[in-house]
């Protein structure tokens, strides 16, 4: 009995250790956001020019709420799986995503999904799966060409403390349409040349006070790409985007694939602390056989800042190209993937807002734009509680003449245009589409105070005042598109209160 009672004391010591070496870690991590948004003029309000836009129009008053949820799967430090769900965001009342009476919406978002592995006995870095990916930027912290999630493959070395290696292919679009459904109505589930494929190499590189990444993208495209463009808002080719194309509206059709391709340097200058430099410059270009769906420019920007016990005061500008007067060689503005990120130049302007706030009043990214601007970040005289102020100028590189291919079309909502102004409307740019005559000025004061070490309430409220051209050379009687409509502009002011727990 007593060797009995020792065999299986053993056996079960044995099957603990097999148990322990096999166990996984569980880590989870979340946010819950409650927002409440009330402003006018820009996509929202009860403004003429707002009901006339033809784009979802918002109350001037909108209550909603995001969560978030990260479960982390970790066998070892060579070995884990993630995935990332999203709920939201759901605007309070609303029946179509699931915020009226009696909620029950079906709107649980796969965000993420990705394992992290390690090739043995080396140091490189594997990550497979729907991932956030982004290429690099020291002045926004967001990418002004992608800054998205996608499914992708990523590689990861570090040669030394001075020198790594970033790679990664991505596929954005894939079996979304075809090509052959373009030509042929039967047969819609061919599939055919209706990818998108990006593949990038990154090398950071390190050194005492100075961080360089130079890095270079490519990307071939489909002519099919598109084909579902108007039956999937949520693409990232949509409106705010710009795109990587002209304009897919009109009747102008490719039939082959297309080549783009970026390059660019960026980097940040910390040798004397607390003082610090950082620059982006980026390049891009998108090419097809008909030359009116060509695209090619750059964009590049400057930071300088001075960081203080009480905050950080800073000046920065950005310069971007924009387009010529001539409508049917494309365009001159650098093509964009999807420009997702948070970018901290603008809360209001462009999309910089870190939670679900209003935000890109004049486009998602600021290609196409020029401007300077001045901030005092993370002024604190009380624990706890910090302020953002931001004043921005900034103008458009577009040509004046530009504006006569937009204007008398753009209060006529769903109009398909053919002709020379067909790869400049609907969707083919910004909310706001800037020229070398128009300007804009955005003052914006975010405030956060942190009650809980895992809550936080901000208050954000900003203002673009908007100066646009109505001399008959450029916009006429009728300033301004899109978003605002054709029958006038008006300046865009919000204010935002959210409530956001994280762990």
């Amino acid at each position: 009995m007593k060797k009995l009672m020792t065999l299986a004391l053993a056996a079960a010591m044995m099957l603990g250790a097999a148990t322990g070496a096999n166990a996984i870690d569980f880590k989870a991590k979340g946010q819950w956001i409650m927002s409440f948004d009330y402003g006018m003029h820009g996509d929202f309000g009860q403004s003429k020019a707002s009901k006339n836009s033809g784009f979802k129009n918002e109350d001037e008053f909108e209550a909603r709420q995001r969560v978030r949820l990260q479960l982390d799967a970790v066998a070892s430090e060579a070995l884990s799986g993630t995935v990332f769900f999203e709920i939201g965001d759901q605007v309070w009342g609303d029946n179509d995503n699931g915020g009226a009476l009696g909620a029950d919406g079906k709107f649980v978002e796969l965000k993420r999904a990705y394992i992290d592995w390690m090739v043995p006995q080396t140091d490189l870095k594997v990550r497979m799966g729907i991932q956030g990916l982004a290429l690099p930027s020291f002045t926004t912290n967001a990418s002004q060409i992608i800054d998205d999630d996608v499914a992708a493959v990523t590689l990861n070395y570090q040669f030394n403390e001075n020198v790594g290696l970033t790679a990664f292919w991505a596929r954005p679009y894939n079996d979304n349409g075809g090509y052959s459904s373009r030509w042929d109505g039967n047969n819609y589930d061919q599939n055919y040349m209706d990818n998108m494929d990006m593949f990038a190499v990154l090398l950071p590189l390190t050194f005492d006070g100075v961080k360089v990444t130079p890095w270079v993208m490519y990307a071939a495209m489909g002519p099919g790409m598109f084909d579902n463009f108007d039956k999937e808002p949520g693409n990232a080719w949509g409106r705010a985007s710009a795109g990587m194309q002209s304009g897919f509206k009109g009747t102008d059709w490719n039939d082959s694939y297309g080549n783009a391709f970026w390059a660019g340097v960026t980097g940040e200058v910390t040798y004397w602390d607390p003082f610090r430099i950082a620059w982006d410059v980026n390049y891009g270009s998108a090419s097809y056989e008909d030359q009116k769906m060509n695209r090619e420019g750059w964009l590049a920007s400057l930071l300088l800042e001075y960081k203080l016990d009480w905050g950080t005061p800073g000046l920065y500008g950005w310069y971007s190209t924009g387009d010529d007067n001539n409508p049917r060689n494309g365009s001159e503005r650098m093509p964009v993937v999807s420009a997702n990120g948070n970018n901290q130049f603008s809360n209001f302007a462009f999309n910089g807002n870190p939670y679900i706030a209003r935000e890109g009043i004049l486009g998602s990214t600021m290609v196409g734009t020029w401007g300077i601007g001045a901030r005092l970040k993370d002024v604190s005289f009380l624990e706890d509680l910090k302020h953002t102020l931001r004043v921005n100028f900034m103008g458009g590189t577009n040509a004046p003449k530009m504006a006569k291919y937009i204007r008398g079309v753009a209060d006529k909502p769903g109009t398909t245009v053919s002709g020379p102004a067909a790869p400049y409307y609907d969707g083919a740019y910004d909310p706001i589409y800037l020229t070398t005559e128009d300007y804009a000025l955005e003052i914006g004061l975010t405030n956060t105070y942190k009650m809980y070490d895992n809550f936080t309430v901000m208050l954000d409220a900003a203002y673009v005042a908007l100066w646009l051209d109505d001399s008959t050379s450029t916009w006429g009687k009728n300033p301004g598109r899109s978003a605002l409509g054709g029958d006038g502009v008006y300046d865009a002011w919000n204010v935002n209160l959210s409530f956001v727990y994280s762990f």
